[in-house]
C-alpha cells in the first residue's frame, strides 16, 4: 500500500537518548539563560564546525537579523532573491535596502560577475547565500568586499558541516549564519548560530540576544530576547552525535537519485562542487519543459496526486513578494526568475528508503507520458 512521502522529515535521536540528556534539567530547573546544555552545545559546535567563535540563538532568522544589527549598518546590502524569505526580511527589518544580484545558473548562488555593477556609495555589505549546499564564490566575494570596504555576512543555512578547500564554511566572511530548524540536515528543533571573525561582534550579539544584560544589576545595552533554551540545546547535543551518520545516509540517496535521473534530457541536476565536502542537504531538479515534455508545475501536481510532496524551493523569488509589491524589478534578475519557475526539490532525508527514491523517480519519468 503506497504511503505519503514528504519533501523532508526531521531527524531525531533515539527517544531514550534525549530523555537521558534532559534528565539533569529536572535536577537544576535551569531551563534557559545560557545554562549547562547551552554552553555544552556551543563548545561542541565550535569543535565540530572548526571555528574560533560561535554564538547560539533561538533560530536562524534571528542569527541573520541580529548579525546585521550588531554591525550597525546603514544603506544598501547586495543580496540574492533566490533564497528563503528570512534572508531578505532580515535586511529590511534592519532598515537596510536590499539590492538584488542575479544568480549563477549552475550553482544557484550569487553571480559574482554582477556584484560590482550594483555597488554604490550607499553599499555597506554583501549578503550571499550558500544554496542547496553549493558554496558561493568566496574568493571573488572577499576580493570585492576588500576592494570596496564592505562587510560580508553569509547565509549558511544550507551549508551546515560543509568545508570548501578543506576550510569550514563558518570561517568565511565577517560572519556566517546557520539555521538549526527541524527541516535542516542538523536540527536543535529550532535554533541558529553565528560564526564570526571579530570578538567585538560576538559581544554585541550576546547583548542583543539577552536584553543587553551582563549581570544582575548590569544592563549596558538595549537588546532583545533570542536565547536558545536548554531543551533545544539538549536536542542539538544528541543530534550532533549522529549527524555524520545522517549525512552518509543522505549521500547514498543523493547518488541513487543521480544514477536514476542523470541521463534524462530536460533535467538539470545539482552536481557536487569540486573542493566541497557536501552535506547533501537537498536534491533540486530544474526542468526544461521544451525538452522534458512537461512543466515543473505539472510534475509537482502529478507527484502530489501520488502522495509525494515536493517543494518549489525557492519560489517565488523574494523580490516578487506581495509585501514588496512594485518595489523591485524582477527583470533585473532573469536567471533567478528562470530557475525559480522551473525548480523542484525532491524528497531527501536520512530515513528515506532507497526504494522510495525509485518510486519517486519512476513517477517523475512516467509523468512525461501520462501528461501528454
Amino acid at each position: 500500500m503506497p504511503y505519503d512521502i514528504y519533501v523532508t522529515k526531521a531527524s531525531l535521536p533515539p527517544m531514550e537518548e534525549y530523555i537521558e540528556e534532559v534528565r539533569s534539567v529536572w535536577d537544576t530547573h535551569w531551563l534557559t539563560n545560557m545554562g549547562e546544555k547551552h554552553e555544552q552545545l556551543q563548545n561542541m559546535l565550535k569543535d565540530y564546525l572548526d571555528v574560533d567563535n560561535i554564538e547560539l540563538l533561538v533560530n536562524g532568522h534571528m542569527a541573520l537579523e541580529m548579525t546585521l544589527q550588531a554591525m550597525n549598518l546603514q544603506g544598501e546590502v547586495i543580496t540574492t532573491p533566490f533564497t528563503f524569505a528570512s534572508t531578505t526580511h532580515a535586511i529590511v527589518r534592519n532598515n537596510l535596502e536590499p539590492v538584488f544580484c542575479d544568480i549563477d545558473e549552475q550553482t544557484y548562488t550569487m553571480d559574482v560577475s554582477k556584484i560590482e555593477s550594483l555597488i554604490t556609495e550607499r553599499t555597506c555589505a554583501i549578503l550571499p547565500v550558500h544554496v542547496y549546499g553549493n558554496i558561493c564564490n568566496t574568493e571573488e566575494i572577499d576580493r570585492i568586499a576588500h576592494k570596496y570596504g564592505l562587510k560580508v555576512v553569509y547565509d549558511a543555512a544550507h551549508a551546515f558541516g560543509e568545508t570548501y578547500k578543506g576550510k569550514s564554511v563558518g570561517l568565511y566572511g565577517d560572519a556566517s549564519c546557520f539555521s538549526f530548524h527541524a527541516t535542516k540536515v542538523y536540527n536543535t528543533i529550532e535554533g541558529g548560530a553565528v560564526c564570526y571573525r571579530r570578538e567585538e561582534l560576538g559581544q554585541k550579539l550576546y547583548e542583543l540576544k539577552n536584553f543587553g544584560i551582563h549581570g544582575p544589576e548590569d544592563v549596558n545595552a538595549v537588546g532583545a530576547n533570542a536565547k536558545m533554551n536548554e531543551f533545544c540545546a539538549a536536542m542539538g547535543i544528541c543530534n550532533l552525535r549522529h549527524v555524520d551518520e545522517e549525512i552518509t545516509k543522505r549521500k547514498t540517496l543523493y547518488e541513487h537519485y543521480m544514477e536514476r535521473l542523470k541521463d534524462t534530457a530536460g533535467l538539470q541536476l545539482n552536481e557536487i562542487q569540486s573542493h566541497v565536502r557536501s552535506n547533501y542537504a537537498y536534491f533540486p531538479v530544474v526542468f526544461d519543459e521544451t525538452i522534458f515534455g512537461v512543466s515543473r508545475n505539472e510534475v509537482y501536481d502529478y507527484l502530489a496526486e501520488a502522495g509525494i510532496y515536493t517543494r518549489k524551493y525557492f519560489y517565488p523569488l523574494t523580490n516578487t513578494f506581495a509585501c514588496f509589491e512594485n518595489k523591485y524589478n524582477v527583470d533585473d534578475t532573469p536567471v533567478a526568475r528562470k530557475v525559480a519557475n522551473r525548480v523542484l526539490t525532491l524528497p531527501l532525508y536520512s530515513d528515506l528508503d532507497v526504494r522510495d527514491v525509485d518510486r519517486i523517480c519512476n513517477l517523475l519519468l512516467q509523468c512525461r507520458f501520462d501528461k501528454k
